[in-house]
């Protein structure tokens, strides 16, 4: 009948309903899409890798990495934001990251372009999270926010991890405070209150195989406009002309050695240095050379785009010291890392005031425009042998040593008193290593805009301290190549019969340095008395800071005990270089 046809359906009608109700629903697909920055370029200790690798359940994950135009275009002081040789080194670098995540069963998607414009085209409909690595300087958290605005009407979720220093942030916002509101300014009491108050965690392991499953439909995205998972992009094809092409892939015989990016590198330099080399147990006595591999770890170009973590390197001196030798040197290159810590959270509390030319110090100082000193400078012709040579190391390589930074910096900031962030920006583009925390931190500091003692630095004293032999010069400077011994650190004191014996004709084959503008610094310059020398008789007054340039780091307990050593500790030597009476100077070197 009707009534029963209709009772019938009802029940099964209700049936069903309560059959789907009860049936397993089936787990939902987390969708996370990996922004690769510069600065996590890695597989091991990668925090944001390593969350996702442990996750739960079915996910979808999806590397990539964006070729930012903006990184490679002009920049200010006429400079270019990054040179060929070094995108060559980041190419190369992010090939390798490539490599890697497709042995553990992954792949990574390259694009050239804008990330605001790029993600959007490989972010999949539906929940979906956006995890990168957090960053502290402003281009960088510019680029962060246009991100998040394209998505901030969808169900995509951005979100940001810490890593790439020793110290956790949180660990360093405990120490002092919400914003590192109460963090020293200068780096002898920071870093007595992080070693003693703070630990450092062990590095994280990299990702399974498997742990990191590409989305079905990947393929499919290589479609997309400037994206691929096949290639790559080369020089030309991020707007390089076919001179700095070829520059940058032509190394330079005279350089310290070749640098390869890339984690895998990264690595084998880590090893050769500390286990093939066997260099770590010297490292405090060698690390102010100029010539040669192993001076110094050479680790920075590797830490600088992330391809090396900090906290492994650190792990793996630990090793070294239980396994061969405990001394000052296994000592000093973890307190290498803690410099770096530092100017990535100095940066982190100043934010753009570490651009400003008067610094997070705020200091008042009249600055000197000079373009042709200025060029000179950065072709390594200022008539100053020591500062000629490594700028001309740095134009020919991407790198150049600590000591040969310090040393620069002080005579374009301090002798020239030329705008330092010309200085800066000269570096931003040229150096391998670069780092935008470390790199604007140190000028602004040898600048003595950031608060800390001001360190003017004495070029000849420095010269002769660091090339006694001038063997450094002469295999950057080849004009003054045939000056013996010491005498070529001040060409222009050689009397006219030498110069003729040697072939050199001062103002034609080799200038003459401009004279020093330093008369010391009005706001903490008071009391400095006559000036450390200098070049040219040109030292004038000196102000604030030690003749010979070098900083004055009073031992932790933890340094402390790292001298002491073990049984098996080698003898160590007498490290810094001058400073008045009689007191030991000790230096960072963290650039090398």
């Amino acid at each position: 009948t009707p009534a029963t046809l209709a009772r019938t359906t009802t029940i099964l009608h209700l049936l069903l309903v309560c059959s789907t109700a009860m049936a397993p629903t089936r787990p939902q697909t987390m969708r996370i899409v990996v922004w690769f920055r510069q600065g996590d370029l890695r597989l091991h200790d990668n925090p944001a890798l390593n969350k996702i690798a442990t996750l739960p359940g079915a996910k979808e994950v999806l590397p990539c990495f964006c070729f930012d135009p903006r990184h490679f275009g002009p920049a200010s002081f006429g400079c270019r934001k990054t040179s060929a040789r070094r995108a060559q080194f980041l190419i190369q670098t992010v090939a390798n990251l490539k490599a890697n995540l497709r042995e553990v069963g992954s792949d990574l998607l390259v694009g050239v372009g804008k990330p605001e414009e790029l993600l959007p085209a490989v972010v999949p409909e539906g929940p979906t999270t956006i995890l990168s690595t957090e960053q502290v300087a402003s281009e960088e958290l510019t680029v962060e926010r246009n991100v998040r605005k394209v998505f901030q009407s969808t169900d995509t979720t951005f979100r940001s991890v810490w890593g790439g220093t020793l110290y956790e942030s949180d660990a360093i916002a405990t120490l002092f405070g919400e914003g590192y509101a109460s963090m020293p300014d200068v780096f002898t009491p920071f870093r007595n209150k992080v070693e003693s108050r703070a630990e450092t965690k062990d590095p994280l392991p990299s990702p399974k195989k498997g742990s990191l499953p590409l989305p079905e439909n990947a393929a499919a995205l290589t479609s997309k406009p400037g994206l691929s998972l096949d290639t790559m992009p080369d020089l030309a094809a991020l707007g390089y002309d076919a001179d700095a092409i070829a520059a940058a892939l032509t190394p330079d015989p005279r350089g310290v050695m070749p640098f390869m990016g890339g984690e895998t590198a990264g690595l084998a330099r880590l090893k050769h240095y500390l286990w093939d080399g066997d260099h770590l147990g010297t490292y405090f006595e060698t690390r102010n050379g100029m010539l040669g591999a192993d001076y110094s770890s050479k680790f920075a170009p590797w830490l600088a785009l992330g391809a090396l973590s900090p906290r492994l390197i650190k792990q793996q001196c630990e090793r070294y010291e239980r396994e061969r030798v405990k001394n000052k040197s296994t000592y000093w290159l973890v307190f290498e890392l803690i410099w770096r810590d530092f100017f990535r959270f100095y940066a982190a509390k100043h934010g753009d005031a570490i651009f400003h030319i008067d610094g997070p110090a705020h200091i008042s100082q009249s600055w000197v425009r000079n373009p042709e000193v200025l060029q000179r400078w950065r072709e390594g012709r200022t008539g100053v042998p020591l500062v000629d040579a490594n700028m001309r190391e740095l134009a020919a390589t991407g790198f150049m040593s600590n000591r040969g930074r310090q040393n620069v910096a002080s005579w374009l900031a301090l002798d020239m008193k030329l705008d330092w962030r010309a200085g800066a920006a000269h570096f931003e583009e040229l150096l391998l290593d670069y780092d935008v925390a470390s790199n604007w931190g140190n000028w602004a500091s040898a600048a003595g805009a950031t608060g800390g003692r001001i360190n003017r630095f004495n070029i000849v004293k420095q010269s002769n301290d660091y090339d006694p032999d001038g063997a450094y010069v002469r295999h950057w400077v080849e004009e003054l190549a045939n000056i013996p011994g010491r005498k070529i650190h001040e060409p222009w004191k050689l009397s006219k019969d030498e110069l003729k014996e040697y072939g050199i004709t001062l103002g034609v084959d080799y200038p003459m340095p401009p004279k020093s503008n330093w008369a010391g610094f009005e706001p903490r310059g008071k009391g400095g008395g006559k000036g450390g020398g200098g070049y040219s008789g040109g030292g004038g007054r000196g102000g604030g800071g030690e003749r010979g340039g070098v900083r004055n780091v009073p031992s932790t307990p933890a340094q402390a005990a790292a001298m002491r050593g073990g049984a098996n500790a080698r003898p160590l030597g007498v490290g810094g270089k001058g400073g008045r009476g009689g007191r030991k100077r000790l230096q960072h070197d963290h650039f090398s």
